[in-house]
């Protein structure tokens, strides 16, 4: 069974709800256009990434609030939309997916459990892990400084995901690092790892949506400024992937202690 994903690389105005749930609403209808089943948007797309913004008043996911154009978008297309954003939880501040889907009631799915630098300060971390499944696909949710601990992932892996997904937003000089940890987590588990990047103010972040195979190698990315990207996942592919490449089936629960030999000296070490 396969499942065509888009990643969605946009600019979300600090502080600014309508102007981006339209943008997020005409995404939506772009990435229908594309043939999507799924859209994933970067994080903080409801809000924007922004200190103050955070500090703010915060979008919650009350009857008729800031998601109903986008539902009416996904119940018209019939693509589900993974659209991460700063959210009011009843008095707890999180950094949250929340999953659209036709006919059903939006659902905070999962919170940021890696928080970064001033994020510490203003939410609360998730505490666990979140997956559903599509098109006999089971995808993982994360965001942005979760991919960088392997564990992360590997934790998804062992819970059957097949496909890693992650709303992130990335800062000038991070495109290196950007790209290694998402090629490395799906070499790693042989999943597919599907990225969006939020662009633009007010730290010109640098985008990068990305999908990579179960190989680490990339098969789709977008071009510059505003895009969308669609690639093709397949469950035969990690399959035979996970099949040729034995690191999953030949993992092992525990490595023992380690056993300390004490200290090494070479015949220069007095010089």
């Amino acid at each position: 069974m396969t499942c065509r994903i888009a990643t969605i690389q946009m600019e979300a105005v600090p502080g600014d709800i309508d102007a981006n749930v339209a943008l997020i609403t005409r995404l939506v209808d772009d990435a229908a256009s594309g043939g999507a089943d799924l859209a994933l948007f970067p994080e903080a797309a409801v809000t924007g990434y922004d200190d103050r913004a955070f500090a703010g008043p915060l979008p919650e996911l009350r009857p008729g609030g800031w998601w109903a154009a986008v539902q009416d978008a996904v119940d018209r297309t019939g693509v589900i939309a993974v659209v991460n954003t700063a959210l009011d939880r009843e008095g707890c501040r999180t950094l949250s997916d929340v999953i659209l889907s036709p006919g059903r009631e939006p659902l905070a799915a999962y919170d940021k459990q890696h928080l970064h630098d001033s994020e510490r300060s203003l939410f609360t971390p998730g505490d666990h892990g979140t997956s559903f499944v599509l098109n006999d696909l089971r995808f993982a949710l994360s965001v942005c400084y979760d991919a960088n601990f392997p564990e992360h992932a590997a934790a998804a892996g062992r819970a059957g995901a097949d496909v890693y997904l992650n709303s992130g937003a990335y800062f000038p000089g991070g495109e290196h690092r950007r790209d290694l940890h998402y090629a490395a987590r799906a070499l790693d588990n042989g999943m597919y790892v599907v990225f969006s990047g939020l662009l633009g103010g007010p730290h010109a972040f640098i985008g990068g949506s990305a999908v990579f195979d179960p190989l680490g190698r990339r098969i789709a990315a977008v071009g510059e400024g505003e895009h969308v990207a669609f690639a093709d996942l397949s469950a035969e592919v990690i399959g035979e992937t996970r099949a040729r490449q034995r690191m999953w089936a030949d993992h092992r629960d525990g490595l023992g202690p380690d056993r300390p030999l004490g200290s090494f000296h070479t015949a220069n070490a007095a010089r």
